[in-house]
């Protein structure tokens, strides 16, 4: 067996039902990315992009800590390089690389710095242990976070909630990320958040249609990018696309007989 076939995964992949786990697996050292780490987590979401099986990811980590960050040690000639090469087939792992089509939703616990954050943002729901404790720390390393939050912060925290902490460095508590709407719920424990953000993931993937989903992100997406008025274009032109589709079909009919609809992607 090869050093690189022997070599633990950094990012654990597990299938369940319709959604995929993706684990963030360095715990020994706070889950602080390295290029491996980041180029199994691009593999990870594209994998979750790529099959049509797939309609719903959960992003979590083993251990006690979401992530400290990037092990500079290990990545920082690469980023002063300015150049980080993706796997065949990955994705960015900050999901700066649109169009998105399936829903992520992250669960953190313990240390959730700099790229921490930055994942959580890219992520579509968040939930969070109370004992979590963020910073977004690269003002202070004499950088600045460049994986997604000096946009996606201020637009989901607003912009002072967002400079507040992006421009001092300084930590802030569960309580202040439920506040400002980086998280939507706190858990007890890191279990129980992992476990809450399972629970929601299969929510979406066993309530919801999944052509319904993908085109609801994708408006959300198009008001964001290019103004509400671009994705007010799309509304009726989509809803008739979608219920010309098995699952369309499939939500009328479950409505006229009061059940649960099952829906095939289709």
């Amino acid at each position: 067996m090869s050093p690189a076939q022997s070599r633990p995964e950094t990012v654990t992949v597990e299938r369940k039902g319709h959604v995929l786990l993706m684990g963030l697996n360095r715990p020994a050292k706070r889950n602080a990315f390295t290029r491996d780490m980041l180029s199994e987590l691009a593999a990870a979401y594209g994998l979750l992009e790529t099959d049509d099986d797939l309609w719903c990811g959960v992003l979590f980590a083993h251990g006690e800590h979401f992530t400290g960050g990037l092990d500079m040690v290990d990545v920082g000639a690469e980023l002063a390089a300015g150049d980080f090469s993706l796997p065949e087939g990955g994705r960015d792992p900050w999901r700066l690389d649109g169009p998105w089509t399936k829903p992520v939703v992250a669960a953190a616990q313990g240390w959730v710095m700099t790229l921490g954050i930055e994942l959580l943002l890219a992520a579509d729901i968040r939930v969070a242990s109370r004992d979590a404790r963020f910073a977004q720390y690269e003002i202070r390393r004499g950088i600045y976070p460049f994986g997604g939050a000096t946009f996606r912060f201020p637009r989901q925290a607003s912009w002072g909630n967002a400079m507040r902490w992006v421009l001092t460095g300084e930590e802030f508590d569960a309580v202040e990320a439920h506040r400002i709407g980086l998280v939507q719920e706190v858990a007890d424990d890191g279990a129980t958040a992992t476990a809450r953000a399972t629970e929601i993931a299969g929510l979406i993937a066993e309530k919801s249609a999944p052509l319904g989903v993908r085109t609801a992100l994708n408006s959300a997406h198009l008001a964001q990018e290019r103004g509400d008025q671009a994705a007010v274009e799309r509304l009726r032109p989509d809803i008739a696309r979608l219920l010309a589709t098995a699952d369309g079909a499939e939500g009328i009919q479950s409505f006229v007989e009061r059940r649960d609809a099952v829906f095939t992607g289709r």
